[in-house]
């Protein structure tokens, strides 16, 4: 059975989500959906600053989230991950969602509440060596949001994937290059003794001469050898 909501108190039944759902809905934001990218078939067009709130009040039902998961409407999946139980959200659940994902909300969403759990580095080498676009996003949207949200986490960890950064940079989908460049932006970002080995690899990978190598280095490099960054971190650029 259902968990009981920790918010407001409310009885949310799947239906009673749908219809929510349907009311808050609108074509022009189904629109803006599908031009950053977003399938809109099974969309109903409602914002993350609408769905967020909703997801507070409709609190944490793991029976719950497996419905709205299962049912393929895109906002109902987002509020899947939004109020699936911490510890409902095992790796196999995880992974079983992330080989059902299509979009890229989807994954980034996901991997957000996968890196505040303890555990869940363990999941980026093997996802990392999937082939299949979403998956691979995820080992390297799980890293970026590690490197946020990870905060007892050593440097260590960080350094460990700098190989997995290196080997996914030729990767030309656009899903994948996207989160690899970002992934090694934020790991860059996260400490000044990370900075070092993160810039260094941007710059290698921005001399190289496969393409899509170079544009992930580019992206990276930009941003890790900013004034902002550096001065953020207390390092010189000397």
């Amino acid at each position: 059975m259902s968990q009981s909501p920790k918010s407001s108190g409310e009885d949310w039944s799947f239906d009673r989500v749908l219809d929510t759902l349907t009311a808050l809905g609108s074509e022009e934001n189904r629109a803006g959906m599908a031009r950053f990218g977003i399938e809109t078939s099974k969309a109903f067009g409602v914002p993350m600053a609408e769905l967020r709130p909703l997801a507070r009040r409709i609190g944490k039902h793991e029976n719950l989230a497996d419905e709205l998961w299962a049912s393929g409407y895109h906002e109902a999946r987002l509020l899947a991950i939004l109020t699936v139980p911490q510890a409902a959200l095992t790796d196999e659940r995880a992974l079983r969602w992330l080989s059902e994902i299509r979009s890229w909300d989807h994954c980034d969403q996901l991997t957000n509440v996968l890196a505040r759990r303890e555990g869940s580095d363990a999941l980026i080498a093997p996802l990392a060596a999937e082939k299949e676009e979403f998956l691979r996003r995820a080992a390297f949207a799980l890293m970026a949001w590690r490197a946020v949200h990870a905060k007892k986490s050593p440097d260590t960890e960080f350094l460990s994937y700098l190989p997995l950064i290196r080997t996914a940079a030729s990767d030309p989908r656009n899903f994948v290059w996207k989160a690899v460049h970002w992934a090694l932006r934020q790991i860059g970002k996260r400490s000044a003794s990370l900075h070092g080995p993160a810039l260094q690899l941007a710059e290698e990978l921005f001399e190289d001469q496969n393409k899509n190598i170079r544009r992930v280095g580019r992206e990276a490099f930009r941003e890790l050898n900013s004034d902002k960054v550096h001065q953020r971190l207390s390092i010189s650029k000397d």
